[in-house]
């Protein structure tokens, strides 16, 4: 699957401790590496994402490296082997 990082979004929250929690807590999964499949780093977060296309607006969470999740990061990122949680609070932990 295909995606693009969010920018302006540092600054939304959820009842969870983070958005890597967040991401954990509805996956039943922790990770340790970026789910970037061209990274390795293990310095991550979690980040906003939208699936790439036309089809889905919504806005999901991903483990990604702080590089992957920066806002000057434009390019479309290949995360085949993740999941992704829906980072609408009213439909999660809200």
């Amino acid at each position: 699957m295909k995606v693009k990082n969010l920018n302006s979004t540092s600054g939304l929250s959820c009842k969870c401790s983070s958005w890597l929690q967040h991401w954990s807590k509805f996956t039943n999964k922790n990770r340790n590496t970026c789910s970037n499949k061209f990274c390795v780093s293990d310095d991550i977060v979690g980040a906003h994402v939208q699936k790439d296309g036309l089809l889905d607006n919504n806005w999901y969470i991903v483990p990604l490296c702080k590089k992957c999740n920066h806002p000057d990061n434009t390019s479309v990122m290949n995360i085949d082997d993740v999941e992704l949680v829906p980072a609408n609070v009213n439909n999660t932990c809200g």
